[in-house]
C-alpha cells in the first residue's frame, strides 16, 4: 500500500512538475513579448510593424497554452464533449491531407478504410486530435523515414472482455516500421510528460489514453524494437442512425441590434466579451456575478434576447443565474462559456442536451459564432 501510495504521488508530481515546466515557458514568452508591445507602443516614434511582430508572438503562445490545457482535460477526461452519430471511416480519411503535413514527405502514408464499419457516436474532433498525434508520435520514430498505415474495421467483443462490455466496437489501428520500444519503455508510454528524449516534453501518448476513455473505448500498444509500433483503439458503435456530415456552412457572426447579458466575475475576460460583441452591433449588458446580472434585468425595461454567462463564479453558479433569469424572461437564450464546465454542465463529460457552451479560452471568432448560433437558434 504504502508503494502504490509512493507511486502515484510521485506520477502527480511529475505532471505537475511537466505543467509547471511547460507552462512556465509560454508565460516567459508572453510577459517577454507583451513588454515589448508596451515599450515600443509608448516610444516616441513607435513602430507599427514590430509591435504587430511581437504580439503575433504572445497570440502565438496563448494558442500553445490552450491546446496544452485542452490536452490535460482530455487526459483528465474531464473535456466536456459533443457527440454525435458520424461515419468514422470519413473522419478518418478526412484527415488524410493533415497527416501527410504532420509525417512529412520521409515517410509513406497508407489509410485503409474498412468495410461495413458502422458509424460511431463520439466527437469528431477528439478523434481528429487523437489520429493526428499518433501520427506525430509515429513520425518522431521514424526520423530516416518508413511506412505508417492507419486502418479501420468492424470488431464484436464477446463475454469475457476485461476492460470491455459485449458489443459492436469499431477499431482503429495505427501501426509504423519505426524503431519500437523496449517492454519497460511501451509499459509507461501513455504517462503523461514521460518521454525517453530529454528534449521531448508534454502529453504525448497520454491525450490518446483520454480521448479514448471519454468515448467509452479503450487504447493498447505493442511494439518491438527495430520492427515499430501499433497502437489499437476500440470505440464503441453509436447508434443505428444516419451519420451526420461533417461539414456545414460557415454562420454569419454580426449583431443586429440584440441585447446580450454578459455575466463573468473575471473583470478582464467579460470586458473583452463585452468589447468584441459591441464592435459587432450588439447591445451589452455587463455584470460580475449573478445576483448584479439578475438586479441589471429587473432594471432593463427592453428584451434580453441572450444570456452568456460564465459557469462557474462566487455567489451563483452559471446554471442558476439562467434558470431564474428565464423564470422572469421566459424569451432569453442562454449561452454558457466554461474553460471546465463538468460537473455542472455535464453528465459523464458529455454535455447535456439543450446546453449550449462556448469553451475558454475563446477567440473573437469563437465567441461572434456562438453567439449568433444560440441567437439563431
Amino acid at each position: 500500500m504504502a508503494n502504490e501510495k509512493a507511486e502515484r504521488l510521485d506520477s502527480l508530481g511529475r505532471l505537475a512538475g511537466g505543467i509547471a515546466h511547460d507552462f512556465n515557458n509560454l508565460l516567459g514568452v508572453i510577459l517577454n513579448y507583451a513588454s515589448f508591445v508596451v515599450e515600443e507602443a509608448t516610444s516616441p516614434q513607435p513602430d507599427l510593424a514590430a509591435i504587430a511582430d511581437d504580439a503575433r508572438q504572445v497570440v502565438r503562445a496563448g494558442e500553445r497554452g490552450k491546446d496544452l490545457t485542452t490536452k490535460l482535460l482530455a487526459f483528465a477526461r474531464r473535456e466536456v464533449v459533443r457527440p454525435r452519430v458520424v461515419d468514422f471511416n470519413e473522419v478518418i480519411t478526412g484527415l488524410e491531407a493533415t497527416l501527410h503535413e504532420v509525417i512529412g514527405d520521409r515517410i509513406t502514408l497508407t489509410v485503409r478504410p474498412g468495410p461495413g464499419v458502422p458509424p460511431v457516436t463520439c466527437d469528431p474532433g477528439q478523434i481528429e486530435q487523437m489520429v493526428t498525434k499518433l501520427a506525430a508520435n509515429a513520425r518522431d520514430a521514424m526520423p530516416d523515414g518508413g511506412e505508417l498505415v492507419i486502418d479501420t474495421a468492424y470488431q464484436r467483443i464477446s463475454e469475457g472482455h476485461p476492460e470491455l462490455d459485449p458489443g459492436d466496437y469499431v477499431r482503429l489501428r495505427v501501426g509504423d516500421s519505426g524503431t519500437g520500444m523496449p517492454p519497460e519503455v511501451a509499459e509507461r508510454a501513455f504517462e503523461p510528460f514521460y518521454s525517453t528524449r530529454p528534449e521531448r516534453t508534454g502529453l504525448g501518448l497520454a491525450t490518446v489514453y483520454g480521448v479514448a476513455g471519454q468515448a467509452g473505448g479503450i487504447v493498447t500498444l505493442t511494439s518491438e524494437p527495430g520492427v515499430g509500433t501499433t497502437v489499437t483503439v476500440l470505440l464503441p458503435v453509436g447508434s443505428s442512425e444516419q451519420a451526420d456530415p461533417l461539414t456545414s456552412a460557415p454562420p454569419t457572426t454580426n449583431g443586429h441590434g440584440e441585447t446580450l447579458l454578459v455575466v463573468d466575475d473575471e473583470a478582464g475576460l467579460r470586458d473583452v466579451a463585452g468589447r468584441i460583441l459591441a464592435g459587432a452591433g450588439y447591445r451589452v449588458l455587463s455584470a460580475d456575478g449573478g445576483r448584479q446580472a439578475l438586479e441589471l434585468a429587473a432594471l432593463h425595461e427592453g428584451d434580453i434576447d441572450l444570456l452568456v454567462s460564465d459557469v462557474v463564479m462566487p455567489g451563483m453558479l452559471g446554471n442558476e443565474l439562467a434558470e431564474r433569469l428565464t423564470d422572469i424572461r421566459p424569451g432569453t437564450r442562454v449561452l454558457f462559456m466554461s474553460g471546465y464546465a463538468q460537473p455542472v454542465l455535464a453528465s459523464q463529460g458529455t454535455l447535456d442536451p439543450g446546453v449550449a457552451l462556448l469553451e475558454k479560452p475563446f477567440t473573437a471568432g469563437d465567441l461572434l459564432s456562438a453567439v449568433r448560433k444560440r441567437l439563431d437558434g
